[in-house]
């Protein structure tokens, strides 16, 4: 039996649809319960022979005025608001006050008027029996929730109801494993009118999905499920739009993107992400074209056990590589991904290694004995405050005497192609950074020029959400706590983009770049931090007075908003939709003298300043250490 075939879950449904209008029902109760306790102290003070025949016959009359009276008592003593399951003592004393109040006005007027037909011990009686009925109705009802309750949630704990949006296949799936884990359905919404009025598993369409800006609706749900996987991400944006203003913690079953891949199931509900909240669709990229230069190709990825490498990994693993070479400093990060790539594609041939870019002699001892085709180079420090200070002489090492490192091996070795991870923070840069990644774009730049066998390129994007470094898992983490979340400045702005979509395009530079050039995606409009902070806070079911969002200021280096172009570079489309192309000048004079310095062991070359003086030799457009906006 499914849980929506309990008869003590359709109990607890059926009590659900009628919460949301409580206050009118319990009035309505109430009035029964009254007028059933005036008939019931007539019979206990006349027995069955005289209750009725010895009656006034203005009684009717006495009796609407009696309940008329505890109407108004009830509300005078807030009655109706209260929730029968959690009554208590507190909603005893309020019907004893009524009950008082209302036996009191009941006699004095009854006895003003001088309706002596009316017993005197029926009018003493009867606040006395209507106090006991109200109250063993309310024992009634709360005993048969928590019953219900107990019976409902067994091992499953607290009682889950939820509103799904969305009455397609994906809903189907995932009511019956919803109810499974002790979920209570309490209805679907779809735009689809053809649905309206339908039932899946029992579970009714009840309307549109704009029914949910009505408390009706959702009253006693406790949370809103998003179920529309297939849905453009406008409507899906739409969607949870629509939950959030519930005010109800918001789940979502997986992207279509994350069912395609098969890591989970529909009915695995999970917690709003930020790539969630994103308005933009996207990139279809040339999978053919990626496919033909990868399949049978051995595959080096440096960094391979980072936010993006291991996404690459994941992604070049689906196209059958001959072999994939793993490249990672941290042994943890590279067992990880070893052992996921393992289980996932236990056909494919790995290599895993443990090696600094930084090394040129192991550099070259890699790429000489297993002679990569295609290099992936994702080894990078990307964390702006930390490269900010006393860190600069790492960042220029890793960062752009790492990539001369990696570009050098793979030229040496004969790779058909090498691609560089960058960062919009190159453009323009304000930041030890993004000036290091710069000046590895004019490595790339320049090794272009010197090894025509080989294609070196490099792709461009923004902020990558959930890598590591993110702002997007520190603004989840301080919701979990309860806030405040830490937001730099109200009107910094960012562009972002999905960790698979960024893989995604790195492979497609691969296919399509050419020697020399940087891909550029069109990714849309930017969005305010602030505006993503007050989304994601939403959607944990949470509004801004409960968690608060501050302004600490804007960080060292840090840019109020970020750049896909600098001035001088030139772009032209490609064939794949907004994908725009960029080609470097070349500063080869000056990127020798930073290289030198990156390359020597000397204290001088540690230096933040002396790192700083030579990254704007080679990088004029840097911008060191901007005053922050106020």
């Amino acid at each position: 039996m499914t849980q929506q075939d309990n008869p003590w879950v359709r109990l607890d449904v059926f009590l659900a649809r009628l919460r949301p209008r409580r206050e009118l029902l319990t009035v309505l109760i109430d009035i029964g319960v009254v007028a059933l306790c005036w008939h019931a102290t007539y019979l206990f003070r006349l027995g069955f022979e005289r209750w009725l025949s010895a009656r006034p016959s203005y009684d009717n009359w006495v009796l609407l005025g009696v309940v008329l009276a505890y109407a108004v008592a009830s509300l005078v003593f807030k009655v109706p608001p209260s929730m029968w399951r959690f009554s208590g003592f507190g909603e005893v004393k309020r019907l004893l006050f009524t009950c008082a109040l209302a036996g009191v006005v009941s006699a004095a007027v009854v006895i003003a008027l001088g309706l002596v037909k009316v017993p005197r011990a029926v009018l003493a009686l009867h606040p006395v029996v209507t106090f006991m009925g109200l109250a063993l109705v309310r024992m009634a009802y709360r005993m048969t929730y928590e019953h219900a309750r107990s019976r409902i949630a067994g091992q499953h704990g607290e009682i889950r109801r939820a509103i799904v949006l969305g009455a397609g296949e994906a809903a189907r799936l995932l009511l019956a494993g919803l109810q499974q884990q002790g979920w209570v359905v309490l209805g679907l919404l779809d735009d689809d009118r053809s649905k309206h009025g339908a039932r899946i598993n029992r579970v009714p369409v009840l309307g549109p999905l704009d029914l949910l800006k009505g408390k009706p609706t959702w009253g006693t749900a406790t949370h809103v499920v998003v179920a529309m996987p297939a849905a453009t991400r406008a409507q899906r944006r739409r969607a949870l739009d629509l939950a959030a203003g519930t005010g109800l913690p918001v789940l979502t079953v997986p992207s279509a993107d994350e069912l395609r891949t098969g890591r989970t199931r529909v009915e695995r509900l999970r917690d709003i992400e930020a790539e969630d909240l994103l308005g933009r669709e996207p990139v279809v990229l040339d999978e053919a074209g990626i496919a033909a230069t990868l399949q049978g190709k051995t595959v080096l990825i440096t960094g391979a056990g980072g936010s993006i490498g291991s996404e690459l990994c994941r992604q070049v693993a689906r196209f059958a590589p001959a072999r994939l070479v793993l490249l990672e400093l941290s042994e943890f990060n590279l067992y990880t991904i070893e052992q996921e790539l393992s289980e996932a594609f236990p056909a494919l041939q790995l290599v895993r290694l443990i090696g600094d870019v930084k090394d040129l002699v192991q550099m070259r001892q890699i790429c000489m004995t297993w002679l990569p085709q295609v290099v992936f180079h994702a080894a990078a420090y990307k964390h702006v405050p930390l490269m900010e200070d006393h860190n600069a002489a790492a960042a220029l090492r890793n960062n752009t005497l790492g990539t001369f490192h990696a570009a050098r091996a793979a030229a040496e070795c004969g790779a058909e192609r090498f691609v560089l991870i960058s960062t919009d923070k190159a453009v323009n840069p304000t930041n030890v950074m993004g000036a290091t990644k710069r000046a590895a774009e004019l490595v790339i730049s320049a090794m272009a020029a010197q090894e025509p066998g080989t294609r070196f390129m490099a792709v461009r994007f923004g902020n990558v959400l959930g890598s590591s470094g993110s702002v997007i898992p520190k603004f989840k983490e301080q919701i979990s706590r309860g806030g405040p979340v830490t937001v730099t400045h109200p009107d910094i702005i960012r562009y972002f983009m999905t960790i698979p979509e960024a893989a995604r395009l790195v492979l497609q530079a691969a296919a399509i770049g050419d020697s020399g050039q940087v891909l550029v995606l069109d990714m849309g409009e930017p969005v305010k931090i602030v505006d993503l902070a007050r989304d994601l806070i939403r959607m944990a079911g949470h509004t801004a007075d409960e968690i608060p969002i501050v302004f600490s200021g804007l960080r060292p280096g840090e840019k109020l908003y970020e750049e896909l172009l600098a001035d001088d570079d030139t772009s032209v489309p490609t064939g794949v939709p907004r994908l725009r192309v960029a080609r470097l000048e070349q500063r080869d004079q000056a990127l020798h003298g930073l290289l030198d310095l990156a390359a020597q062991p000397s204290p001088a070359a540690a230096q933040d300043e002396v790192v700083r003086d030579a990254l704007v030799r080679t990088v004029p457009e840097y911008r060191v250490r901007p005053e922050p906006a106020p």
